[in-house]
């Protein structure tokens, strides 16, 4: 009984504190409150089993590895912001141009793909409210929203929908809060009885664990929405608050790692990618119907939210030949068609590889700029990183699989 009325007080102390008017208005937190959103949203919910299935009891060092490599490709688009976006502007380096024009292409495809991403852990998460994890009634529910936002896309335009999004996110932190404050109470509850104690897990650790952790950068994506709120805030802010995001959802991810890991059973996870809310009841048993309230909105807002960026990069890459209600249908039919011929897992990894060849793009566009443009330091050495970072996206690109052990 109180470890429920911990995760009720957690709820209602957070979503006050995030959803106030003082904390909504502020300038700053809107440009934070995007990327963190992003970063927070789904991986959130899937990280703690999936990373479990591959590394067992040492699941936080895989997703503490994952976090680090995330901030330094956030550092690569942090540059881009402030060095490559006046060069961009003055269309002076051709190949420059190309580069950046083609990683935009390559964003524009991811968001087809994570739309896909979204809407299937939504389907998973409602459904698994409903008491089931059927895989074709899963399928089927995927298809008729991604034929929804499609249609709707089309003949209304999704901005209309956008106003979901911020308390969305409010929910979504709140439940996050929650979690968190249920599983201290946890471990403060185990450990005063004595009975801390973690399970083996018993999981074989090679080169297939290193390719799948690989396969799940989608989980700590999110950050590159900074790089395009260019009309909404200025250079330095934009990075400031991008720097913020990946730190604070860091610290999230770590923390929650920490607290959950002493929740993990031998128990296959057998392919259900809600099992986070089996994982955690031992904390509360309020918390599963957290989880999934939190689950659904995030998803849905997720999915409107890259179904709206992939239809401005597609009118912006056309030149405004294809304006954006025109590319909703587009992002819809591909998505359904991914929804049928790929597991959640794929569309994991495929969301991942796609993400990860923007990232490998924006450090090639780094390292160009690192040579060209006017007060930069140490030229030579920032290109260098940058393009060991471009080398590391290529190995997710190239040999990231999804994690369909599980």
């Amino acid at each position: 009984m109180i470890e429920n009325l911990v995760v009720a007080a957690a709820l209602l102390v957070t979503g006050a504190i995030v959803l106030s008017p003082r904390l909504t208005k502020s300038e700053v937190w809107r440009a934070t409150v995007t990327p963190l959103a992003s970063i927070i949203g789904s991986g959130f919910l899937v990280s703690l089993p999936l990373f479990a299935g591959v590394l067992g009891d040492y699941a936080l060092i895989g997703m503490t590895a994952l976090v680090v490599v995330a901030y330094l490709l956030g550092g690569a688009i942090r540059f881009n912001i402030l060095h490559g976006e006046p060069l961009f502007a003055k269309h002076t380096h051709r190949a420059l141009d190309a580069v950046e024009d083609l990683s935009h292409l390559t964003l524009a495809l991811a968001y087809f793909i994570s739309v896909t991403y979204y809407l299937t852990l939504f389907a998973a998460f409602l459904l698994k409210g409903l008491g089931t994890t059927d895989v074709f009634a899963g399928k089927v529910l995927t298809s008729c929203i991604l034929f929804a936002i499609g249609t709707y896309g089309l003949i209304r335009d999704l901005h209309g929908l956008e106003t979901i999004e911020e308390y969305a996110v409010g929910l979504k932190l709140a439940a996050i809060g929650a979690v968190l404050a249920a599983l201290a109470w946890l471990n403060i509850r185990l450990s005063a009885s004595g009975t801390w104690h973690l399970a083996d897990l018993n999981v074989e650790i090679g080169l297939t664990s290193i390719r799948t952790i690989l396969g799940l950068l989608i989980v700590v994506q999110g950050f590159e929405t900074s790089r395009f709120l260019k009309g909404a805030y200025p250079p330095e802010l934009r990075v400031r608050t991008m720097r913020d995001a990946q730190l604070l959802s860091g610290a999230i991810y770590l923390v929650f790692f920490v607290l959950a890991t002493v929740t993990l059973t031998p128990k296959p996870f057998d392919g259900d990618v809600a099992a986070v809310t089996d994982i955690l009841k031992v904390a509360a048993s309020w918390l599963p119907l957290v989880l999934i309230g939190g689950a659904i909105f995030a998803q849905l807002s997720a999915a409107i939210a890259d179904a709206i960026g992939a239809g401005g990069l597609i009118e912006q890459l056309s030149r405004d030949v294809i304006d954006h209600r025109h590319a909703y249908p587009v992002v819809a039919l591909v998505g359904i068609g991914l929804t049928w011929t790929l597991n959640v897992f794929g569309v994991i990894a495929l969301a991942s590889r796609a993400f990860a060849l923007f990232y490998m793009l924006q450090c090639l566009v780094a390292a160009g700029v690192a040579l060209v443009a006017p007060d930069v330091n140490r030229r030579s050495l920032r290109a260098a990183g940058f393009i060991g970072l471009a080398s590391f996206a290529a190995a997710v690109v190239l040999f990231g699989i999804p994690a369909a052990g599980i």
